[in-house]
């Protein structure tokens, strides 16, 4: 049997199938049935030789893989307050800076909560943009040191502002 008789009937006897399993993950039904079409799509124009044992894995490996790129195309970027900072658009409205000297005002309020030494390498980390090994070097702490204060002073703001928010 030829690959294009192969994938033909399996793509009339799994159409349904597949676009409900993609319609459940991605949860956009137009999105699911461009996906399976497109993974059919890919198997046509491919010269894989095919088997129909084969054939059902690959399917699903195809849609997989294109939900995911599907999944990145459209998720949503949070930005934090440092991002909205340096981000080079629209920051001349009034409104624009406004609301990144709100956010950053937000973010100093929850670095109140930490002890001081968490709280200037967090300063450093952010607004100078050092890593934690400059950091390290800069303050003349161990790596593992700062990196665990970053990591402590970054779960407690990002906790105050999930909390204000």
């Amino acid at each position: 049997m030829s690959n294009q008789l192969l994938i033909e009937n399996y793509y009339r006897a799994h159409r349904t199938q597949l676009h409900q399993l993609v319609s459940a993950r991605i949860h956009d039904a137009v999105a699911a049935e461009d996906i399976v079409h497109d993974a059919f799509l890919r198997l046509l124009t491919g010269n894989r030789p095919l088997t129909e044992d084969t054939l059902p894995s690959l399917v699903y490996t195809l849609c997989r893989n294109l939900m995911i790129d599907w999944y990145r195309r459209h998720s949503v970027r949070r930005e934090s307050p440092i991002e909205l900072l340096r981000s080079k658009g629209s920051g001349d409205s009034a409104e624009s800076l406004l609301s990144v000297r709100d956010i950053t005002e937000q973010m100093e309020r929850g670095l109140t909560r930490l002890p001081d030494s968490c709280r200037e390498l967090y300063r450093l980390h952010v607004y100078g943009g050092l890593q934690a090994r400059e950091l390290a070097a800069c303050t003349g702490q161990k790596y593992k040191t700062v990196e665990y204060r970053l990591g402590l002073a970054r779960k407690e703001v990002r906790s105050y502002l999930r909390h204000i928010s």
